[in-house]
């Protein structure tokens, strides 16, 4: 009989940065995205600590003072790991890992750990390995406090070649290995792209964590890996679903995030054909983040690094069940009215009222408004489906509510 394991979290202490373009309460939800980062990696944050500065120390990304501080915590409660919330260079992982003696880690090795832990088909796990080994060839230095020179011998007289030599080159052919790999995947996803015919292409994007995969299963009633935590997904997933009589195909691709690394854009760009070859977007929003704007603008950007911001796109506001204005009484004549106390009423007559017919507000999860959702992609669908086939208008009538 198998016992049964708790699985010991790593305890964490989190540290960032306070600057000009990063203010208070910008730093606060970065960290707050970080520990939850944390949390699905498998760690359990105990502290934070945060600076004000100018800049990042160029040797030591905070101040000396605050580095004693963390390193003084971090032995009194037996911490196991740092994570900063920013990219650290080279030098400053060397120079911060001696002064705390703990494993040091930035916000790119901590989602490239968990895109690793997620990473199910070979095709994952090889771009993965690619984004790891791109981080890893500038900071082989620090991973190394042996750097003598390796034992001559017959054949081996003269300088020799340096261990840091010897594992750079690795790292680099390793590179160049895996890149020839995803450069075959990537002609074999073609042909099976290709082997699909004309039919209509919808692709599901948004920030990580929105409800994609939810929606999917909804939709196409298949069962597509969803959980609360980040990059629940990471292999692109393809299914056939037909609204009425009309059928397509809808394909749920990974999440983005703020602060992406671009090792994992540039290795997962491949992935993102899926996208990148899609008739229409449908851009799921969780309108229950008090950040949900900053949210869509990351999406956005990310959409235009791969030359799909142009697309038809349907915005999805998922999540309306879990909405929750910030209450301010009518008394309260000091508080400030933002658009965290707005009622989901008061936003749909924000720029949302621009979209239109293009702004859906659903529940996945709890399955409102699903009807007016399928109306709308069966709209959209069927005006694409009929441009390309003119002659098929007539087999697809008006969206039944009753059917």
């Amino acid at each position: 009989m198998i016992e049964k394991k708790d699985v010991a979290l790593e305890k964490a202490v989190l540290i960032g940065i306070i600057t000009r373009e990063q203010d208070e309460e910008k730093s606060k939800e970065y960290l707050d995205e970080l520990e939850f980062l944390t949390y699905t990696a498998g760690g359990e944050v105990e502290k934070r600590f945060t600076q004000k500065m100018e800049k990042p120390d160029p040797r030591t990304f905070i101040g000396t003072g605050k580095l004693e501080d963390v390193r003084q915590y971090i032995k009194e409660q037996d911490i196991d790991t740092a994570i900063f919330d920013d990219e650290l260079s080279a030098a400053q992982e060397r120079n911060i890992s001696k002064a705390l003696d703990v494993k040091v880690l930035d916000r790119t090795n901590l989602i490239l750990d968990i895109f690793a832990q997620r990473a199910q088909t070979s095709y994952a796990r090889t771009q993965v390995e690619l984004a790891q080994c791109e981080y890893l060839l500038p900071r082989l230095r620090g991973m190394w406090t042996h750097l003598e020179r390796q034992k001559g011998g017959i054949g081996m007289r003269g300088p020799g070649e340096t261990e840091i030599e010897t594992d750079r080159r690795i790292v680099r052919d390793k590179i160049a290995l895996l890149k020839e790999r995803i450069k075959t995947i990537d002609k074999q996803m073609a042909v099976q792209r290709g082997n699909r015919g004309k039919m209509v292409r919808v692709a599901l994007v948004g920030y990580t964590n929105v409800g994609k995969s939810t929606l999917m299963n909804v939709i196409s009633k298949s069962d597509v890996f969803a959980e609360n935590k980040l990059f629940a997904t990471l292999d692109t997933t393809v299914r056939k679903v037909v609204i009425q009589n009309l059928p397509f195909l809808l394909s749920d691709t990974v999440g983005f995030i703020r602060k992406l690394p671009t090792q994992l854009v540039e290795s997962f760009k491949s992935t993102l054909d899926e996208v990148r070859e899609a008739d229409l977007l449908l851009h799921i929003v969780d309108i229950s983040h008090p950040n949900f704007e900053e949210h869509i603008d990351s999406v956005n950007k990310i959409l235009g690094e791969i030359d799909s911001n142009d697309k038809p796109t349907i915005m999805v506001f998922n999540k309306i069940d879990a909405y929750k204005a910030e209450p301010l009484a009518d008394d309260d004549l000091e508080t400030e009215r933002t658009k965290r106390h707005y009622t989901l009423a008061e936003w749909k007559k924000t720029w949302m009222n621009k979209i239109g017919d293009n702004a859906l507000f659903i529940s996945a999860l709890n399955k409102q408004n699903l009807e007016d959702f399928k109306k709308r992609v069966y709209s959209e669908v069927r005006e694409i489906h009929v441009t390309r086939f003119p002659y098929n208008h007539f087999l697809y009538p008006d969206y039944e509510e009753d059917n």
